[in-house]
Order: C-alpha cells, then structure tokens, then sequence
C-alpha cells in the first residue's frame, strides 16, 4: 500500500515514466499520510488508444491510486488534482496530439492483503 498505476499511451514514450513514480511518491506520502517505503508504483503502456471515434491524434494517462480505507473525500480529492497537476509537468504537450490526464484514488478492499519475501 499505496498500490500505484499507470496506464499509458504507447505515443508517450519519451516521457520518463520511473521520474514521473519517484517524483509521485512524496506526493501520496505528503497528502494521503502513507509511508514512503510503501509506495508501488507500475507503468503499463497500451498498444492502442480510442477517444470518441479517433483511432489517432490522442494520448491517454491514467493514475490509479489504491490505499487503505480511512482517508476522507477531501483528501482523496487533493491528491487527484496534485496528481493531475504533476502529470502536466512531466508529461509535456504534443504537436497535434491531445493529452488526457486523469487520476482516481480509491480504497482497497478489506480482504486486501500483501507478503514481502
């Protein structure tokens, strides 16, 4: 916990996707109250991308934030905009492209459980 995902638009490429998590953990840590240590974050890029009826022209961003239960909507809010915003710094507009950035932050489910080995 925090369980962090990424999903991208293959057009992104160039972004570097392990500065954007080292820049986003100290984020979650700083409004959601989690520890550093915690923090896991994937990237997972998608082959193909389809907004409306386009097939181009379009790349997405998505951040999925899963923590534990307990924090407050307002919380879960502040740190959807801050990732918002720290999306716009590090991934920089496109020629042509439209950029789509959205993030979610939601609890885990109380059967949730984790395992260091």
């Amino acid at each position: 916990m925090p369980q962090i995902t990424i999903e991208r638009s293959a057009w992104l490429d160039d972004v570097d996707w392990e500065e954007l998590a080292v820049a986003l953990h100290p984020l979650v840590v700083e409004t959601a109250a989690a520890r550093l240590e915690a923090c896991k974050t994937r990237v997972l890029r998608g082959e193909e991308d389809v907004v409306g009826a386009e097939k181009e022209r379009h790349a997405i961003v998505d951040v999925s934030i899963a923590l534990l239960a307990g924090r407050s909507d307002e919380t879960k809010a502040r740190l959807t905009e801050a990732v918002v915003e720290l999306l716009r710094k590090h991934v920089p507009p496109r020629d042509g492209v439209t950029l789509h950035l959205s993030a979610e932050v939601r609890d885990l489910d109380p059967s949730y459980r984790k395992a260091e080995i």
